[in-house]
């Protein structure tokens, strides 16, 4: 279906204040040059906030996320839930036309649309309180047929029951959404048959329902009064939370990690200042506190749970196991204690027992030149894997290229989260490429801005 903006469109557009905000808060999840990830959210509080979605916000949007007009009309236009014409005023009513839908009277529910909106789809109502379409599968089957109005399911509906809707709207009132049939949820129409314990003290309406009866705002235009802005993410570092008991940090000095792995709430209480100390460097030497510096072996061990789950990394400093390294791996399965292998059956996955704890690279303690290479341009590798990778030494192309399959295993094992990760997505062959002044097919379609990380 081809899928053109409207010919009539409003002069320009702009976000509520409240809804600006919303949309700067949303902007802010994503790191510096990565805005554009926040398009489809701020998309559709445009839509929301409107009714659909006019030329004037799509190229709005775009100007607040650095986006071609382009880029954004393609999102919009591909996206059927966009409403790329006006909308009524009132209400937008979405009936499901499949399978269930319509073989428990969907069309009688499309019959009442031309009835009392418009004869035709996407047409507005002659007082412009309403306008309709037929949807694709809205994924209410059991409750067939079903309604989407503005932001809410209306279930269990006949004929009747749309006209008293449609005739409660235009009055003002807002139906409360869910079944229209007296049901809770999906529950049989003659009540449970089953785990009947579960039936007492429930609420008057499922937890949908409930909400939007609280919030009373099933079907009107969100202007963002609605509910308080909460976006903690804004002003919180990235080992600062409300509770830091409860976060888990790899990096954070290892005087106020737990033994689990958290942070100690009480000694972070003491400031970000705590969280934020300087981390050692390969020479021995301290980077400045936030600066990203290679962690040697050691920190790696105690940061992570690499000496629970592979007690091999202990040794020297050529990555080379110790003894008891060796006996801990014996004791937990080794080689020939069925590990895991590649699908040559022969080699063990990196980061399983029985695989090798292989020879550590060259490290750099900077970049030369002070300049980087972008190493998200290699498939499998983004910002955090960067960050880990610059942490551990590694900042241009023509070092990863280098790599020999001994190093390829020291890194594989030493990528915490990510073990396995630098030979599955063939980190090596990329960075020859890459290193050489070439292009990968990944690594265009990031320069192209087809691929956000």
């Amino acid at each position: 279906m081809l899928r053109r903006l409207h010919p009539e469109q409003p002069d320009s557009f702009a976000f509520t204040p409240e809804n600006q905000a919303w949309a700067e808060a949303q902007i802010a999840k994503f790191p510096e040059g990565r805005q554009a990830s926040a398009i489809i959210p701020l998309m559709w509080r445009a839509h929301e906030q409107e009714g659909w979605l006019t030329r004037p916000a799509i190229e709005g949007i775009a100007d607040m996320l650095d986006m071609a007009y382009m880029r954004a009309l393609e999102v919009a236009s591909f996206y059927f839930q966009f409403q790329l014409q006006p909308t009524g005023s009132v209400a937008m009513i979405q009936i499901c036309g499949t399978t269930s839908c319509m073989i428990c009277g969907a069309e009688d529910l499309i019959s009442v649309c031309r009835e009392k909106i418009a004869d035709k789809p996407h047409t507005v109502s002659a007082d412009g309180k309403f306008s309709w379409e037929e949807v694709e599968c809205q994924g209410a089957c059991a409750n067939a047929p079903m309604a989407m109005i503005g932001k809410d399911y209306y279930e269990d509906l006949t004929a009747d029951r749309l006209r008293e809707i449609i005739d409660e709207l235009a009055a003002g009132r807002v139906p409360t959404p869910g079944p229209q049939n007296g049901r809770f949820a999906s529950e049989p129409k003659s009540g449970l048959t089953s785990l009947k314990e579960f039936d007492s003290g429930q609420r008057k309406y499922n937890a949908s329902a409930q909400l939007a009866t609280d919030l009373g705002e099933t079907v009107k235009r969100i202007d963002g009064t609605e509910v308080p802005l909460l976006a903690p993410w804004r002003d919180m570092g990235a080992n600062h939370h409300p509770d830091p008991s409860k976060v888990v940090v790899r990096d954070a000095p290892l005087d106020i990690v737990t033994e689990t792995g958290r942070i100690d709430a009480d000694k972070a209480a003491q400031g970000d200042a705590a969280v934020s100390k300087a981390k050692p460097r390969e020479d021995n030497t301290t980077a400045p506190a936030g600066e990203p510096g290679p962690r040697d072996d050691a920190s790696i061990a105690k940061t992570s749970d690499a000496t629970e789950k592979a007690p091999q990394m202990e040794g020297d400093a050529t990555g080379t196991p110790t003894t008891e390294a060796k006996d801990a791996s014996a004791k937990s399965g080794g080689a020939q204690g069925g590990a895991a292998a590649t699908p040559d059956g022969k080699t063990p996955l990196p980061g399983t027992a029985g695989a090798s704890a292989g020879r550590k690279p060259q490290t750099l303690t900077a970049p030369r030149d002070e300049a980087a290479d972008d190493l998200k341009l290699i498939k499998g590798v983004g910002p955090k894997l960067e960050q880990m990778l610059h942490d551990m030494g590694f900042y241009h192309f023509d070092q990863i290229a280098a790599w020999t399959p001994e190093e390829l295993a020291w890194v594989d094992q030493n990528l915490e989260d990510f073990k396995g990760r630098a030979t599955r997505d063939e980190w090596v062959a990329q960075a020859k490429t890459l290193a050489a002044g070439g292009d990968t097919e990944f690594a265009s379609r990031v320069k192209k801005g087809e691929v956000y990380e």
